[in-house]
């Protein structure tokens, strides 16, 4: 996944992760030199509506901030609920009257394809724009997120003329006598609004519009507050692949007021939302209290990441490491409980501490750097307000706990150990590079202690044995369960979570049901 870096025409040495796997040196071919820094021209910073660019009614606009440098980057329209009743409107006309309700599954691939041909052919600047707005590294988002964004929109290219339903065998005593045919179909479920988080925004805004355009629905997109740049130029690129007006409308605004009242529109047909726990739940309460508009949520996690002492330690370190540092620990599916059997405990906790001081922070543009900036100030503060809080309830700090620099949102990877379970650092979704080293004796007690929490995103398994990876997977309450690898995504591999990390799955064939409707028709044949 993280396999090339952009210089120019010169041979060095980098190196690329199986994402839990063992560092692997590679020869890389440079093509350009890495910048210290970027400023976009021309940025967009108006709300998509109807096809076009325009300011909210209100004339509200919020400022987005770089997370490394603390500086403003824009002003961004900010989208009221005036300005969603339009962009309902928009998709409403274009669902049931415009040239996308007469398009067949073919030409909505093709559109999809011609969106990941242009994100392709701007995936440099797309990957700058995320790195100024998020604070990620360049490296990361690159090689990581611009990777998975291009395969997402043509993996749902190639399923939009691939949707159908089923001729059924229908035989019982009605059915049969009467000599009926029956068939089901697939239909698009109508107007979706979607509500995306700021820790990935180009990869949540692909993972939302691809199985959603494929199956012809349309569009309301709301991206983080935090970070809407790059929707916002993704928004320019569809126009330019030509997506018909209405299709997609993007409006960048506040959560509690935009978001708000998305989830509370009585013609918005389902919503799908992306983001912490406690907004989900207020997002399904919309919706109940509203038109029971079908909902779909992937929300918080604190997963589970399990190594035994038949495990090749040096691989597992290495995913730990990865499990819980990339994207500056802010990853709901983090691997921020590293349970650890006891024998080889002192050893994990010691190999694992010199990674994270080894660690390069700093300027997210510098091609060295692994770990930028966390998103905002709000975030830094309450990242550092856990490791107090680990400090407080008696966990041993082994590795960061500090800022880094006086500039900028920059947060030291973080490890304790001889964490309880507890402690709010083993039990609450910090969402920053703060790691949590656990000891356990047995594979009852491990499993037993994975599962108590109220989440069920994700989990990790290392061992050599197989039998016993397998026989532990199946007993994980969790939604996604790696063995012997972290952080592993395709866009065929379903995502999602048990218990209160959500509902529904992104990625894979399984997207697709949470934008269709199952209708059955059945026909009375004439003798």
């Amino acid at each position: 996944m993280f396999s090339r870096l952009i210089a120019n025409n010169r041979t060095i040495q980098s190196f690329t992760r199986g994402l839990g796997g063992r560092i692997r040196i590679n020869k890389c071919e440079f093509k350009r030199e890495f910048t210290q820094s970027f400023k976009p021209t021309n940025l967009q910073t108006k709300l998509l509506i109807n096809g076009k660019w325009v300011d909210s009614v209100s004339g509200k606009t919020f400022e987005t901030i770089n997370p490394a440098t603390e500086q403003l980057i824009a002003k961004v329209s900010e989208a009221q609920k005036e300005d969603v009743d339009l962009a309902v409107e928009a998709a409403n006309k274009a669902f049931y009257e415009g040239p996308w309700s007469k398009m067949g599954g073919y030409e909505r691939g093709r559109l999809l394809n011609k969106l990941a041909d242009l994100i392709e052919a701007n995936r440099e600047e797309l990957a700058k724009l995320e790195v100024l707005d998020n604070g990620k590294s360049f490296f990361e988002a690159y090689n990581g997120d611009l990777a998975l964004v291009i395969q997402c929109y043509r993996y749902y290219a190639g399923w939009a003329d691939k949707i159908t339903g089923k001729v059924l065998n229908a035989q019982g005593p009605i059915a049969s006598h009467h000599n009926h045919f029956s068939y089901t179909r697939h239909e698009p479920v109508g107007v979706v609004g979607q509500i995306i988080p700021w820790n990935f925004p180009l990869l949540m805004q692909a993972w939302k519009l691809g199985p959603a355009l494929a199956t012809g629905c349309t569009v309301v997109l709301k991206p983080a507050e935090q970070t809407p740049l790059t929707a916002l130029r993704v928004g320019e690129l569809a126009l330019e692949a030509g997506f018909p007006e209405g299709v997609i409308n993007i409006l960048p605004g506040l959560g509690p007021i935009a978001g708000a009242a998305i989830a509370k529109h009585q013609e918005i047909d389902k919503v799908a939302f992306t983001g912490s726990t406690e907004v989900g739940q207020l997002i399904m309460q919309s919706s109940a209290r509203s038109n029971l508009k079908r909902v779909t949520l992937e929300l918080g996690g604190k997963s589970p990441n399990i190594v035994f002492a038949d495990a090749d330690i040096e691989a597992a370190i290495q995913g730990a490491h990865v499990g819980i540092f990339l994207n500056q620990g802010q990853c709901c599916c983090a691997g921020s409980r590293l349970f650890v059997e006891e024998s080889i405990y002192d050893q994990v906790v010691e190999r694992s501490a010199q990674l994270a001081k080894e660690r390069i922070v700093g300027n997210p543009f510098d091609p060295q750097t692994r770990q930028g900036a966390q998103v905002s100030d709000e975030q830094f503060d309450k990242i550092m307000g856990y490791i107090e809080s680990g400090k407080q309830q008696g966990a041993k700090l082994v590795a960061g706990g500090s800022r880094v620099g006086e500039k900028g949102y920059f947060i030291e990877p973080t490890i304790f150990a001889d964490v309880q379970d507890n402690m709010l650092i083993a039990k609450e979704e910090i969402f920053g590079p703060v790691l949590s080293i656990i000891k356990f004796k047995s594979i009852e007690e491990v499993i037993s202690r994975a599962n108590n929490t109220t989440y069920g995103l994700a989990a990790a398994i290392w061992t050599k044995d197989y039998n016993k990876a397998h026989r532990v997977a199946n007993r994980l309450r969790a939604g996604s369960v790696w063995i012997n690898c972290y952080d592993v995504f395709d866009a065929a591999i379903p995502f999602g979570g048990f218990k209160m990390s959500g509902i529904g799955r992104e990625l894979g064939e399984y997207a697709l049901n949470n934008y269709t409707e199952v209708k059955s028709v059945v026909w009375q044949i004439q003798s």
